[in-house]
């Protein structure tokens, strides 16, 4: 019994049961599409043998990955998955009997389905297995009990392999031979060659994966459950570190905020200049927060039953484009407005400004180191409010309202290789608006877009994606070639193909890295402005 159970074990390749299950419990939908990849046969092929259409037992098995997942939380044996998705399976298949039971008009409507599928794009099943094809395979296979049916389907859709099917069923090697033998001779001898080659044809593949991860795409990660197994424990500082990553990723735009907000203020010399720092840095967030709730908003109507998916969706593109035009023009009226407000306060309040450190050429003002490179200093800051004529901040590391650096930047406006800030232009850019090789942030531009909304040769966003060769996102995808989500437009779309074009395994791979980047990005540069700005330039404001 031990060596049959090595034999088994060694079929199945990558990672063990249980480590998927602990993966997919930290919210890791790759690792729980290799769970589907893994069982998909089995469950398609034992719903299969129960109902008899291919279609339905491929929808039964969706419902019960689907199920799955979401009691994911509930496995209190990582290592006895098979058998538990085998029981949410069975389940499944009782409940689909009753609700049929109930309609006993059940074809009614099947001619004018199967017209329209002529008329429109074919499922899989019906490029591959005509509809007469599978009412004959059934016709065949409804004559075998139902003990010998499971083993005759599981052993053509594992292309012949005796051992594959004493493993899914947990059988000895001999045990599945005499179901074969016997099932076989029940069978018509004139059906048999037709039924082999169905089968084979008929069993699912990524593609099936890939339109289980899509309906994931809606619903939340598993809750964890107390005893989710040893494995879960084990790995659970990995998951801990990634969701912390996460979080911090996604809050980094507001601690960005408050930093640059306590900066501003301690620039400020007059209580006009506070309210209007106040003013505008709530006007940034408000929009924002606007924008992301309207998006929200054209989601939900999409995902709708009787909502006009291809509208809303050109809608939120609209709405994207509007963010990113909005957004800059606000920051050029903000760096502009604020340098006005500075020559107006001098002039109406020079009592306030009669400090060494607040005259335009005082050392204190910015810094600028003695060493340089290529002509250029190599760290150039500003840390006062920008003057009316006063030039940006110019190095291989720039910080300043306006900020062009060689290396990197961080600003209002930024311009560098890497560079962070409100608009950001570059090769790795990450801001409100970023537009790079790179582009991340709240609406991220580039080759390679990512963000709440993304725009790019390959784009994904968690509200919007709009790519040249493919586009991801859990609310609207529009590309060219591959799209992936609930509400997508492409020339594949929600396919194995489009999954191949998109590849999300590498991204899934590397997103938490690029949150981090992002995250470091965003924080690090604040922070140590804003502490700088605070030592160097703050003053009891009066008026």
């Amino acid at each position: 019994m031990l060596m049959k159970t090595k034999k088994y074990r060694s079929i199945v390749e990558g990672p063990g049961d249980a480590a998927l299950v602990a993966a997919s419990l930290g919210g890791d939908r790759q690792a729980f599409g290799k769970i589907v990849t893994r069982y998909q046969r089995l469950l398609c092929s034992l719903a299969y043998s129960s109902l008899g259409n291919l279609s339905e037992s491929e929808d039964v098995a969706q419902e019960a990955f689907v199920e799955a997942w979401n009691k994911l939380g509930n496995l209190q044996e990582p290592e006895k998955l098979k058998a538990w998705l085998c029981g949410i399976l069975r389940f499944k298949v009782s409940h689909h009997h009753r609700r049929e039971a109930r309609q006993p008009v059940r074809h009614a409507g099947e001619l004018d389905e199967a017209d329209a599928l002529e008329s429109n794009d074919q499922t899989i099943e019906d490029v591959v297995m005509k509809e007469e094809e599978q009412t004959l395979l059934w016709q065949a296979l409804e004559t075998v009990p139902e003990t010998y049916r499971e083993t005759l389907v599981l052993y053509y859709r594992e292309q012949r392999s005796i051992a594959h099917v004493a493993y899914e069923l947990d059988l000895s090697e001999d045990a599945v031979k005499q179901r074969l033998s016997r099932g076989r001779k029940l069978l018509q001898k004139k059906m048999m060659s037709f039924v082999e080659n169905a089968l084979a044809k008929s069993a699912p593949g990524h593609a099936f994966t890939a339109s289980v991860l899509g309906a994931l795409a809606t619903v939340a990660p598993p809750a964890k459950a107390a005893g989710a197994g040893m494995t879960a424990a084990k790995v659970g500082s990995t998951f801990k570190w990634a969701t912390i990553i996460t979080f911090v990723a996604t809050i980094s735009g507001l601690i960005s905020s408050f930093f640059a907000l306590r900066a501003n203020l301690d620039q400020s010399r007059t209580k006009r200049e506070r309210r209007a720092v106040i003013r505008v840095t709530l006007t940034f967030i408000a929009v924002a927060l606007v924008f992301v709730a309207a998006m929200f908003g054209l989601r939900y109507l999409a995902l709708q039953p009787d909502g006009n998916a291809r509208l809303l969706a050109i809608f939120s593109q609209i709405l994207v484009l509007s963010f990113v035009a909005g957004y800059g023009f606000m920051t050029a009226r903000l760096l502009k407005n604020m340098r006005a407000l500075r020559s107006a306060e001098r002039l109406r309040r020079p009592d306030l400004f009669t400090s060494p450190d607040d005259q335009p050429r005082s050392k204190k003002r910015e810094y600028i180191s003695r060493f340089s490179f290529l002509g250029f200093p190599l760290v150039h800051a500003k840390f006062a409010m920008a003057e009316v004529g006063e030039k940006p901040a110019v190095a291989w590391i720039a910080l300043g309202d306006r900020a062009y650096g060689l290396l990197f930047a961080w600003g209002g406006f930024a311009v560098a290789p890497i560079s962070v800030g409100i608009i950001s232009c570059g090769l790795l850019t990450v801001g409100a608006v970023g537009f790079g090789l790179v582009g991340m942030g709240t609406v991220g531009v580039g080759l390679l877009a990512m963000g709440a909304s993304a725009i790019g040769y390959k784009a994904y966003g968690s509200l919007s994606a709009m790519g040249w060769e493919s586009a991801f996102s859990p609310a609207f995808s529009i590309a060219k070639e591959a799209a992936i989500g609930p509400v997508a437009f492409a020339g594949e779309v929600n396919n194995e193909l489009a999954a191949s074009i998109v590849n999300l395994s590498t991204v899934n791979q590397s997103y938490v890295w690029f949150l981090a980047i992002m995250a470091f990005l965003v924080i690090v540069p604040v922070v140590w402005y804003a502490r700088t700005v605070r030592k160097k330039m703050q003053k009891p404001s009066a008026d």
